[in-house]
């Protein structure tokens, strides 16, 4: 079952939390999941436009919405500093405007640190990407991604890549694993990512899955 359904709504309630804090009458519902989901994309837009002029990946680990009545507090969980670190106050606020322009609501935007980033699943899903654009060998871009996923003490990975991989004809999925992933365990705290990067041979997706402790 465990490899049936996503890790993450697997253990709501136990070992994980929703991303998401805000209540709506059934109606509003799909409103407020909609708004959700353009809040999210309007500041990975506002970093990818921003990335182009720095050096770097976004290092997104996460971001939690709370939902009030007149005010929508983000926070966003970053592994590195960035233009929205780097800018400090400046950089906040230009964020956080363009986001008000799309929503017209108000917003409240606050940047945290992650200690260790390369035990966020996003962050090495997307140093995993960077690799493969810039040609390295899938390989040894998945071990690496291993090695700094060790450094920070996790209990075992699994990083899987399906596509065409090394510009193959047919598509193929690839998976290496170290250390104990126990994917049936509720009680076992699973991090879990999928990403999508686009190369000139198609699109390849990457899933990781990150055993950080157990209950």
């Amino acid at each position: 079952m465990g490899q049936k359904i996503n890790p993450l709504g697997f253990r709501l309630g136990t070992t994980q939390s929703h991303l998401c804090f805000w209540f709506a009458k059934p109606k509003d519902f799909s409103m407020g999941l909609q708004e959700d989901e353009k809040i999210r994309s309007c500041i990975k837009n506002y970093v990818q436009k921003k990335k182009r002029i720095s050096s770097g990946f976004e290092g997104i680990a996460y971001m939690r919405i709370q939902k009030r009545i007149d005010l929508i507090q983000v926070i966003i969980y970053i592994g590195f500093p960035n233009l929205l670190i780097e800018g400090r106050t400046r950089g906040v606020e230009e964020l956080q405007m363009s986001v008000q322009k799309e929503l017209q609501r108000r917003l409240n935007i606050a940047i945290t640190r992650i200690e260790k980033p390369y035990g966020e699943p996003n962050i090495l899903a997307e140093y995993i990407a960077l690799q493969l654009k810039n040609r390295v060998s899938f390989r040894k871009a998945m071990k690496k991604a291993i090695e700094l996923t060790e450094q920070t003490g996790t209990k075992g990975i699994q990083v899987q890549i399906a596509g065409r991989i090394d510009g193959k004809e047919i598509a193929r999925v690839e998976w290496i694993r170290e250390g104990r992933v126990p994917l049936q365990t509720i009680h076992a705290k699973i991090d879990h990512c999928s990403h999508t990067i686009r190369t000139i041979y198609g699109v390849l997706g990457i899933k990781i899955w990150i055993f950080a402790t157990q209950e």
